[in-house]
């Protein structure tokens, strides 16, 4: 089989297409794989020192759709069309960006009915993370009448998942994004506005900003979360799933005792398997709903995917990087 291997070596990781006797794959069910996702975790995977990749080498790819070849008896029919993200898979378990995949039972969804494994890895970790994030301010307590909702980090894939969802959902969006050339692009995903960084927060210098947002997805971190918490509405939340903006958060009690904020954590990788379900079959639902080829930068093939690694680890695409693994 065909699959892109990550060797870890000094100065930087070595990445490259490479033909793998399949025996070296573990685990009880063996899934032909369709599509697969580059996400930022990916790129990290690739970066020289990180503590991502737990092996090596390694097959990337924490990601992936395609469909059932052989499964325990009782557990998954023949040809069953599946998603697999989280859990170990492309940091310590061979990963999506293979023409084959054996994963553990446990870690396999059977894709909703109206999802193709094409549109469910458009979505993949990214959309998953998204729709997550939304249920999880939902059962804070959000509704579309509250006020606008804040997308941060709103140009890469968690960020233009969570401002086409919640435009579609009936929200208004504001999204916030580093990169100054997105606002046709975030616009044309249902935003109603698109800021810098630097305005999330309309008084930095004082202990509580304005009360700006009736809700918030945060894809970013790092000084980012600590605005955002300043800025939010008395009672209101922010989903937070993101650390391109740094590990640490800088903030103080006061949004926690005097707005009664929340701070809702977002984990796609141990999330339980009934949450993950729901969240699946929700993500399918909406998806119904309009086109997400918007948010599609580029379709690749496996042997495109080294080059797309290091474009997304340098913050020069957009959106989502499709894998079709039997492009050649």
């Amino acid at each position: 089989m065909r699959a892109v291997v990550i060797t870890q070596q000094d100065p930087t990781p070595l990445v490259a297409v490479e033909e793998i006797d399949p025996v070296v794959l573990e685990g009880d069910v063996l899934i032909d794989v369709a599509y697969s996702t580059i996400n930022f975790k990916d790129a990290m995977v690739t970066q020289a020192g990180n503590r991502v990749a737990r092996r090596s080498p390694l097959i990337g790819g924490v990601d992936l759709a395609g469909t059932v070849v052989e499964a325990p008896e009782g557990t998954l029919a023949e040809g069953t069309p599946v998603v697999v993200h989280g859990h170990d898979l492309g940091v310590n378990h061979a990963g999506g960006f293979a023409s084959l995949a054996r994963v553990p039972h446990s870690w396999v969804i059977p894709l909703p009915r109206d999802l193709s494994p094409r549109d469910a890895m458009i979505a993949g970790t990214a959309g998953f993370t998204s729709m997550a994030s939304i249920m999880a301010l939902e059962h804070h307590g959000l509704t579309p009448p509250d006020g606008t909702v804040l997308v941060t980090g709103a140009s890469g894939g968690v960020g233009s998942f969570a401002v086409a969802l919640l435009h579609g959902l009936g929200y208004e969006v504001t999204a916030s994004s580093g990169k100054n050339a997105e606002p046709a692009y975030l616009n044309g995903l249902g935003a109603r506005e698109v800021i810098g960084r630097d305005e999330i927060d309309d008084s930095p210098k004082r202990t509580l900003g304005s009360e700006r947002w009736a809700g918030a997805v945060d894809c970013v971190g790092g000084a980012t979360l600590g605005a955002i918490l300043r800025s939010l509405n008395y009672g209101a939340a922010v989903a937070a799933s993101g650390l391109t903006g740094g590990p640490q958060l800088a903030t103080t009690v006061y949004p926690f005792i005097i707005r009664n904020v929340a701070l809702l954590g977002i984990d796609a990788v141990q999330m339980p398997t009934a949450q993950r379900h729901a969240t699946w079959e929700r993500l399918a639902n909406e998806m119904k709903s309009f086109s997400f080829e918007s948010i599609l930068d580029a379709e690749i093939s496996l042997e495109e995917v080294p080059h797309y690694l290091d474009e997304v680890a340098n913050s020069r695409v957009k959106g989502r990087i499709l894998v079709n693994v039997k492009e050649c």
